[in-house]
């Protein structure tokens, strides 16, 4: 381990490393775990099964007498090795067996335990119909990732051993039994169905998997090997339309990787109620029933099919190549989300795959500067678990550009499949990466992995711009205003390309590059060029994970908006626009809203527009809702509940009211029509009549996923002092309202609070606490972000009273940094919220200056 694994420094940040965190390690190997059998018989209506556990296991060494296994909350019968009962010790989370024959080097042991469970809280779950939820399926599923395994089998439960396994599964007809590898089995015993599936590839136990239901098979294939979809019987033609794409993929990832996709066949299950979007069970994928498309959500929802990427690629990164302790998770993690952006490459476009990594990057600054800074490569936490966060997805899968931007593709995806090829069936750690590199080109990245990965962080810099004409010179000053300008503290030492654009009329963009070394606090780089050129571009091609803030001319960044090849850079231009604001920003911000040929740019030409205090970015703003890509419309809508006036409410109503081809527009409309009602406003409409409006979505716009009506559950949110619109949201927080409504609701009730009645707050913080004692995981986390905007002092005894007793460290993680949430809104912070009520009612009155100010001098120019 290496000093730079521990970052002792929170760089004005909230700590990752919350009391109670520890150095975590593997414990020391017995031997080797060569063969996992189980053996279930379910009783579904009982929630409860009988159970049998046989591990095979090669001792690595002589004279061990006492071997441990994980095993929590489960009733242990009797425990034999080679078939002689054994004595054992069992505390409620760890299985102590005192073996009567100490072990012999090489000289194999079979472990048999006989166990049950009774309405286990984790691990295993399931799922069955209740008086609320009457149509709901029934169904049982696992779930091990990350340490869940030892809830519903005895083990040795830690990424670092690999085995074989079989489960042998007693369930009742008609329902199926899907787990990893292939059915080598089925036997029909009466009312009942054996299922028997044997996984011969070797993989952890975090990884072994069970999925029974009565569901509907669609059958696919990739080169002879089965591809499988299992959906609630109804939705074939959602299943087929959410995960056709499939068997193309395999290709695709098959061939990046170097490797053919290795096992005997590829399920993917989709189970209700599931805890994630998906996991990549090996050989046997389970997924959330929510990303099931119809066809109108599949009109603008691509997060199914990157989804359905995302855990595709694990079958390499993770099932294949095992991480050895979670510490190293963004090895995974952050190659199935670089593979979403891959993906999106080969399917799309170049533009959308920039488009989507600056998504990523843009995820990962948030989670950095809103709630922690980490090294992705960490020991120290509390549960594994906590390590599952954006700085190993999103900014793991930036590392992973950073390394191909470095190496160029050919080098890239040689390295790639030397290190999948040089791993396969093994376990891997950041080390191993950084030698498949060196083995592979001869390159050693030790210096981009001691930035990026070993230590926390990103470089922000402040990039201005100047022109001397006499001399043919352009000055560049780059400041990294991250790092301590006095020392060489949290610098970042790159090499970055500045391209100076040259625009002719009719001819292709002149793109000339230099590259520099950006290595201290503050540099100023002149580069000597035969004319001014129109528009700079720093980092060309935008492959280093960063913040930019760009000081150029007016002149300059107009150009670049319209005319730089990049669509980031175009971005960055769009963003510096705004900030200068002024007519003539708005002017070239409508234009490129309008004439922007790709969609991602003029979505963030149009947030950019609300930007910009001016009258005048309404009109600039309103002709994007007759933009024909979806995700514009979206993006102009959201950006129309920001500027708040009469006009925008009209714009925004009808479409409440006409509708549109998109659920998630109509979603943002219904949200953004709170948002504008709530506003202080000579202008505002009658409170009643906003919630009827709404209550009329809540009652006629029922459909996929309830993404319409929980737009109209947050536009009631916004509605911060209304009574009547918080009655209408504890009303929908009840049993038997759809589950992704009901959450909704529930999170709304944190938003509606901060203007409500001492008396309605109570009725608020009771409502929480009752939720709160509800055991399905994203009630729990639904309630712990409602709590965590209140600001009273009432709902951190909540917070704690929930942390206490969750099972889940997810759960409990966020219940402790939303308790220190609620104590910064408690006293100042509330004061300030009026502060900035007031300010913004100023700066109001001072745009309508503004605007009439830029219009005259506009008329006498």
């Amino acid at each position: 381990m290496s000093h730079s694994y521990f970052d002792t420094e929170n760089n004005g940040r909230k700590s990752f490393e919350l009391p109670g965190a520890r150095p975590h390690y593997n414990p020391d190997r017995p031997g080797q775990v060569e063969h996992i059998f189980l053996y279930l018989h379910l009783d579904i209506p009982k929630q409860s099964y009988q159970g049998s556990c046989s591990i095979r296991l090669l001792p690595i060494r002589s004279g061990i007498d006492r071997l441990v296994l994980d095993a929590v909350n489960l009733n242990i019968h009797s425990v034999q090795v080679d078939e002689v009962a054994q004595k054992f010790d069992y505390d409620g989370e760890q299985l102590s067996i005192q073996l009567d024959q100490p072990t012999e080097l090489e000289k194999r042991i079979l472990i048999a335990i006989a166990y049950s469970a009774e309405k286990p809280q984790r691990g295993i779950y399931f799922i069955q119909p209740d008086k609320h939820y009457p149509h709901k399926p029934t169904q049982v599923w696992t779930q091990g990732e990350d340490e869940d395994s030892r809830f519903w089998f005895p083990c040795f439960d830690y990424p670092g051993q690999l085995s074989t396994s079989e489960i042998r599964v007693r369930v009742p007809k008609p329902l199926v039994a899907i787990s990893n590898g292939e059915l080598i089995e089925t036997i029909e015993e009466g009312a009942e169905k054996i299922y028997h599936w044997s996984q011969q590839q070797v993989h952890p136990t975090y990884l072994m998997t069970l999925a029974v239901g009565d569901f509907a098979e669609i059958r696919d294939e990739w080169q002879g090997k089965p591809v499988t979809y299992y959906v609630e019987k109804g939705r074939e033609a959602d299943a087929k339309r959410s995960m056709g794409k499939t068997p193309r993929m395999v290709e695709f990832l098959s061939e990046k990787y170097g490797y053919p996709y290795p096992f005997p066949k590829y399920a993917q299950v989709c189970v209700d109620d599931f805890i994630f979007g998906g996991m990549e069970n090996t050989s046997a994928t389970l997924l959330t029933d929510r990303c099931l498309l119809d066809e109108r959500a599949a009109y603008d929802n691509r997060n199914t099919e990157s989804l359905v990427v995302h855990e595709l690629a694990h079958q390499w990164f993770g099932d294949l190549l095992v991480i050895k302790h979670w510490s190293h998770a963004w090895i995974k993690e952050g190659m199935a989300s670089y593979s979403e952006v891959m993906w999106t490459e080969h399917e799309y476009s170049a533009e959308e795959a920039a488009y989507y990594r600056l998504i990523e990057a843009r995820s990962y600054l948030s989670e950095d500067s809103s709630r922690y800074r980490r090294p992705m490569v960490t020991h120290v936490y509390r549960e594994a678990i906590e390590l599952y966060d954006r700085h190993i997805y999103e900014k793991g899968s930036c590392v992973y550009h950073m390394i191909r931007a470095e190496l160029g593709e050919e080098l890239f995806w040689h390295a790639i499949q030397t290190f999948v090829q040089d791993n396969a069936h093994k376990t891997v750690e950041t080390i191993d990466l950084l030698r498949a590199i060196d083995k592979a080109t001869g390159r050693n990245l030790a210096f981009l992995f001691d930035q990026y990965v070993y230590r926390g962080g990103h470089p922000d810099f402040k990039v201005a711009y100047s022109w001397d004409g006499d001399a043919n010179l352009a000055k560049v000053t780059v400041t990294q205003t991250q790092a301590d300008q006095n020392s060489s503290k949290n610098l970042f030492d790159l090499k970055i390309p500045i391209g100076f654009g040259f625009v002719q009329t009719g001819e292709p963009v002149q793109l000339t590059t230099f590259t520099v070394r950006v290595n201290q606090p503050e540099q100023s780089f002149y580069f000597p060029l035969s004319a001014k050129p129109d528009f700079i571009s720093f980092d060309v091609g935008n492959h280093f994970l960063k913040t930019a803030t760009l000081e150029y001319p007016l002149p300059e960044l107009k150009a670049q908006l319209e005319s730089d090849p990049d669509p980031i850079s175009r971005i960055y231009a769009a963003t510096a626009l705004a900030k200068k604001g002024g007519l003539e920003a708005t002017k070239a911000l409508s234009k490129a809203l309008t004439k922007e040929p790709f969609w991602g740019v003029r979505v963030e030409v149009a947030k950019q527009l609300a930007e910009v205090k001016l009258d005048q970015a309404f009109d600039g703003l309103v002709v994007g809702l007759k933009d024909k890509n979806p995700y514009v419309r979206r993006a102009v809508v959201n950006a129309l509940a920001t500027i708040k006036t009469h006009d925008s409410y009209k714009a925004v109503k009808e479409i409440v009211q006409e509708g549109d081809r998109s659920y998630y527009v109509e979603a943002a409309a219904a949200t953004a029509i709170g948002a504008i009602a709530a506003a202080n406003l000579d202008e505002k409409p009658k409170e009643e009549k906003v919630i009827k409006l709404l209550k009329s979505v809540l009652e006629e716009k029922a459909g996929w996923n309830e993404v319409v009506r929980s737009g109209a559950v947050n536009g009631l949110a916004e509605l911060k002092t209304s009574e009547a619109a918080l009655n209408l949201l504890l009303e929908y927080t009840k049993q038997g309202v759809p589950q992704a409504l009901r959450l909704a609701a529930i999170r709304a009730l944190g938003k509606i609070s901060v203007g409500q009645t001492p008396v309605n707050l109570e009725r608020i913080l009771d409502r929480l606490a009752e939720l709160a004692k509800e055991t399905f995981f994203l009630t729990q986390v639904a309630v712990v972000t409602a709590l965590g905007k209140m600001e009273t002092p009432k709902a951190i005894g909540v917070l704690r009273s929930l942390s206490e007793q969750t099972p889940d460290g997810r759960v409990r993680r966020y219940a402790d940094e939303e308790i220190a949430n609620v104590q910064k809104h408690i006293g100042p912070e509330t004061a300030l919220r009026q502060l900035r009520e007031e300010l913004d009612q100023v700066k109001k009155q001072n745009q309508e200056l503004k605007s009439r100010l830029e219009n005259l001098e506009a008329k006498s120019k």
